[in-house]
């Protein structure tokens, strides 16, 4: 099992239950390294202190906080460590609300949590308490030297937390939803909706795969094995869309093809995946 990144409990009035958190999803890529193109090997990075000139090592790093551009505190990682409050180590639920109430833009990152032996009973509960009324809890924990708000719902048998970004971390930017166009004709509306209706069906994450990754791996191959590089998919220019009508229409037209070619696409790759 991946090892944990928090271990603590799930606070609920006087009931504690004992569990660990483990990272629910990671970031899938190709990854290189950077390597010297004269001689093809991996390149160091080096900590470099400008104002003694030279080279320092890992040992010799403390953290500072920048007060002004001359004037830098120094804070010990001990020093941080004393003033962690309760929920570095207690999970409190602080109260329970309907998932639908809460916007998916708050949610950040997602973990699994896993009881320890003696909070089984007490984790089955809670779940099935949260199950039955249809609830998520809002709790609050401190990781990575943080304080975060949390959301713990029921997800496939355990439960699933997501650490919530705060109000103020939410960004603006200028324009954003005040550039609705007010001159919609209705006919337009009633095409939009037939093309978005003919297109609703269940979520089914198997379906979607990165393109891009598979490329470039085709294209690491090609380059070990001294063949053609793959071709670049063509990237179709799309121009303006002067009348909506005829786009709408045209659209609905092509939706037609565009969906036995996405079955056949997904069906090569279900078969792709079954003989690898």
């Amino acid at each position: 099992m991946a090892a944990s990144v928090w271990k603590g409990s799930i606070s609920l009035g006087l009931v504690s239950v004992p569990i660990k958190l483990f990272s629910a999803a990671r970031y899938s890529h190709v990854s290189f390294h950077e390597v010297h193109r004269e001689c093809g090997h991996r390149v160091q990075h080096q900590l470099y202190c400008p104002y003694d000139r030279r080279v320092v090592s890992r040992d010799e790093i403390v953290m500072g906080y920048e007060l002004d551009e001359d004037k830098m505190v120094i804070v010990g990682r001990d020093e941080l460590k004393k003033l962690q409050p309760a929920s570095s180590s207690s999970m409190e639920i602080l109260q329970f609300v309907k998932l639908a109430d809460v916007d998916p833009i708050y949610f950040e990152t997602s973990y699994f949590s896993v009881p320890e032996e003696a909070g089984r009973r007490g984790y089955t509960l809670l779940m099935e308490t949260m199950n039955e009324l249809k609830v998520a809890a809002i709790a609050q924990v401190t990781m990575h030297q943080r304080e975060r708000t949390v959301i713990l719902r029921p997800y496939q048998g355990g439960l699933t937390l997501h650490t919530l970004y705060y109000p103020n971390e939410i960004r603006e930017v200028a324009g954003y939803g005040k550039n609705k166009a007010t001159n919609l004709k209705k006919p337009e509306i009633a095409l939009a909706e037939q093309f978005a209706k003919d297109l609703i069906e269940p979520f089914r994450p198997e379906q979607y795969h990165d393109e891009y990754q598979e490329r470039v791996k085709k294209l690491i191959e090609s380059k070990n094995k001294g063949t053609a590089a793959p071709k670049p998919e063509k990237t179709p220019r799309l121009a303006p869309v002067v009348d909506l009508m005829t786009a709408l229409k045209q659209s609905i037209a092509n939706k037609g093809a565009r969906a036995k070619a996405s079955a056949a696409e997904f069906a090569r790759h279900s078969r792709a995946r079954k003989s690898a």
